[in-house]
């Protein structure tokens, strides 16, 4: 539908009054010095108001040690074939599963070996399907072929440039590796096979400043998004570790955070952010404005014991490590919300 205009000879007068037109509708006769115009206000949609909460649709795994079960699932990314790759933190090993559940493979045993893990935390997939995992106990990344297959790692102990302390979480894009180095409080960048490239950040709580940055992410078009936990808080930086915005404070209101730990991005330009302490999904617009949430503490669907890590896969479906239910849960598509256009967005849209 489209605002009709309506206007006619009248008296001179200024000012307006409302009309009801009935199904929901309110007329406003806006009189602009001679003229009426007649003015119906519609419902429509507007991504910026707050969004329903998702359906969840299922979830998989139980607390063990045998295939599909999870000891404190943490980091979790989804391929462009819909496979679903869950770091099993105390089980030293990646599980895939696919995107109905259904248990692929795994890989990995403790140790500190080539293929084995400490506490692996995060995990991510480029373009050709290579896994990318934060082997946080280990102090390095290692690299895999999308069916488990050792490729290359990188890293130690250490503040130096290419060395870590409990890297966290990791995103590729544009042919680089993002690794959020939360013990030395900073993000460190590499080529694909391990090569050191740039660096930024230090403690505090000024402006690209962080305390324990968890999780990071990549949107394809030149911005980075860092979970900066210990500020709870979003940053956001150019590729180059440029600071460009931030949005986020301490409590449980919409919008605010406690614990920020896993972050995502859909194809629509929503930013999720797994919410640990308060056991729930925020949703935001790139810009940082609040969208929608989900989720309280409970073991039932579409609740939470400590969301650690987030995904969403190229048809919007919504992925969470729920580390202490020691389970997947997988929700459908945001839904779009509507809302009523005001009337001084139609005095400014129309006048």
């Amino acid at each position: 539908m489209r605002l009709q205009e309506v206007t006619r000879r009248r008296r001179p007068r200024c000012g307006d009054r409302h009309m009801e037109c009935g199904a929901g509708l309110r007329r406003r006769v806006i009189h602009v010095c001679g003229a009426v115009v007649m003015a119906v206000a519609f419902v429509v949609p507007a991504q910026t108001a707050r969004a329903q909460s998702p359906a969840h649709l299922l979830s998989w795994g139980t607390f063990g040690s045998a295939d599909g079960e999870f000891d404190k699932l943490t980091g979790i990314a989804v391929d462009a074939v819909d496979n679903v790759y869950v770091a099993d933190r105390f089980n030293h090993r990646i599980q895939v599963f696919t995107s109905a559940g259904l248990f692929v493979r795994k890989w990995g045993t403790q140790g500190d070996g080539d293929g084995q893990f400490s506490a692996p935390h995060g995990v991510a997939i480029d373009g050709d399907g290579n896994v990318y995992v934060a082997d946080e106990g280990n102090n390095r990344i290692q690299k895999f072929s999308s069916t488990g297959t050792f490729l290359t790692t990188w890293g130690s102990l250490g503040g130096a440039d290419g060395q870590m302390v409990f890297p966290a979480g990791v995103a590729v894009g544009s042919d680089n590796v993002y690794v959020a180095d939360a013990g030395n409080n900073r993000i460190q960048v590499f080529s694909t096979t391990g090569t050191f490239l740039a660096k930024w950040g230090e403690s505090g709580t000024g402006d690209g400043q962080f305390s324990g940055p968890i999780g990071v992410a990549f949107d394809g078009v030149g911005r980075v998004y860092v979970a900066d936990a210990g500020n709870n808080r979003v940053q956001v930086f150019t590729t180059a570790g440029a600071f460009l915005a931030k949005w986020g404070e301490p409590g449980a209101g919409d919008g605010e955070l406690s614990g920020p730990y896993g972050i995502s991005l859909d194809h629509g330009g929503n930013i999720y952010v797994s919410d640990l302490y308060n056991n729930r999904i925020q949703v935001f617009s790139t810009a940082g404005a609040f969208v929608a949430n989900w989720g309280e503490s409970g073991n039932g669907d579409g609740q939470f014991a400590s969301p650690w890590g987030v995904a969403v896969d190229d048809h919007g479906f919504i992925y969470v490590a729920d580390a202490y239910n020691n389970r997947v849960q997988k929700f459908g598509a945001l839904p779009t919300s509507t809302k009523k256009s005001t009337w001084s967005e139609i005095k400014v849209r129309y006048r």
